[in-house]
């Protein structure tokens, strides 16, 4: 499926259904989930949890513990939250089921872009949309008389301003933590640069033009953040948009709402998003489009299974995403787009558009490889090329070990 229809289908044309009140039916089996932190996947638990004997954590690096976690068995989760970004290592250990019997039961309120396939079988169900997209301080550009950047070097420009200024402590944040964080946003740039990772025949391809061009802009940016920025990810930056120390950040989507939230924002009402900017023109803005979702583990019962699935049912259901529609660009009816939504929306239909992140062995084993790379250029201990270099160096090694490459 592709993400850019799922997109488009999941914010302009859902489905009508019936909002539930509270949880439907009282589960009597346990039901334990991992997922990311961030506010969406806290809306959905909640609301899972009202229906009983439901545990769930929350946790950033999930994706690190998940393949192990699921091949135990029996499996130490019955639901995992994944992504397009994440899903394929389960996939390729068979540690997760196929959904057909499950949707058939309890998914007369899902929509078919919410249905992942793989070879022809559900594999996972969809809740909302994810991109990242510019998100800036409106008033300060307001005060300064900047237009908002639709390019990186129109970035760069107003990052300069910002700081001459001497409004906010650093005009820039970034989730450039070290690891996949850090290689998530060089995939950005690089793509916007119009790079491709590897070759037909699974080569690396990330020693390029494309490749210099990513590291150098992201380095020039670099000079107006927080020097701590290899310690950054998105509640990092979250936060310092929170706390009014940023005044730009090219920031996931699924982060808007928590700007608006009074208890805990003290830029409420002063953030504006637009779509991310381009790397180069007449290209796609420079990032990805991501699906979030659910997974059912394979190494649990039958009655687990649609236990698990049940709750995850009245987890994403109307009544949920009407009290918490600010919190993701949700694929689920009753989801009415708000202003901080605008710049996912504008960047996930930009002509052209970013491509979906890619959900392959390769792209797993390449994440992995620039991720572990690419500190060396930033403190400066590698130069651009040497450091793609030792990233196809990693990446051929790893996919020669998994049987991608003779």
């Amino acid at each position: 499926m592709l993400i850019r229809k799922l997109a488009l289908a999941g914010v302009f044309a859902l489905s009508a259904t019936t909002a539930m009140a509270a949880c439907s039916f009282e589960n009597e089996v346990e039901v334990k989930s991992l997922t990311a932190g961030f506010e969406a996947w806290k809306a959905m638990t909640d609301a899972m949890a009202e229906c009983g004997n439901v545990s769930a954590e929350l946790d950033q690096e999930f994706r690190t513990k998940q393949p192990a976690a699921f091949a135990a068995d029996p499996s130490l989760y019955a639901i995992g939250g994944v992504s397009n970004g994440t899903v394929t290592p389960l996939l390729n250990e068979g540690t997760i089921r196929p959904l057909d019997d499950l949707v058939e039961k309890y998914g007369e309120n899902l929509s078919p872009n919410q249905l992942i396939r793989v070879d022809g079988n559900i594999m996972a169900v969809a809740m909302m949309v994810n991109t990242q997209h510019m998100m800036y301080r409106s008033d300060i550009f307001e005060e300064l008389g900047l237009e908002v950047p639709t390019t990186w070097d129109e970035v760069l420009t107003a990052a300069a301003a910002i700081q001459e200024a001497g409004v906010v402590e650093y005009p820039l944040g970034a989730t450039m933590k070290s690891g996949w964080n850090l290689a998530q946003d060089f995939n950005n740039m690089f793509l916007g640069y119009g790079g491709t990772f590897y070759n037909d025949d699974s080569t690396p391809a990330v020693n390029s033009e494309a490749g210099v061009k990513a590291l150098e802009m992201m380095k020039a940016l670099t000079e107006y953040m927080d020097p701590e920025y290899l310690v950054s990810d998105s509640t990092y930056v979250q936060q310092q948009f929170q706390q009014g120390k940023i005044a730009m950040a090219n920031l996931w989507g699924s982060r808007g709402g928590a700007m608006e939230d009074p208890a805990e924002s003290q830029v409420v009402g002063k953030v504006g998003s637009a779509a991310a900017p381009l790397a180069m023109e007449g290209g796609p803005p420079a990032t990805t489009l991501w699906w979030d979702g659910i997974v059912i583990a394979r190494n649990i019962t039958d009655e687990e299974a649609d236990a698990a699935f049940r709750v995850a049912m009245e987890g994403m259901d109307e009544e949920m995403v009407k009290a918490n529609n600010e919190a993701a660009i949700w694929l689920v009816a009753g989801y009415e787009p708000n202003d901080m939504a605008a710049g996912a929306i504008a960047t996930a239909t930009a002509d052209p558009a970013p491509v979906s992140y890619p959900s392959t062995s390769q792209m797993g084993l390449m994440h992995t490889a620039i991720g572990n790379e690419l500190d060396a250029y930033f403190t400066g201990d590698r130069s651009a090329e040497d450091t793609l270099a030792a990233i196809e160096e990693a990446y051929t090694s790893a996919a020669r070990e998994a049987g991608l490459l003779q």
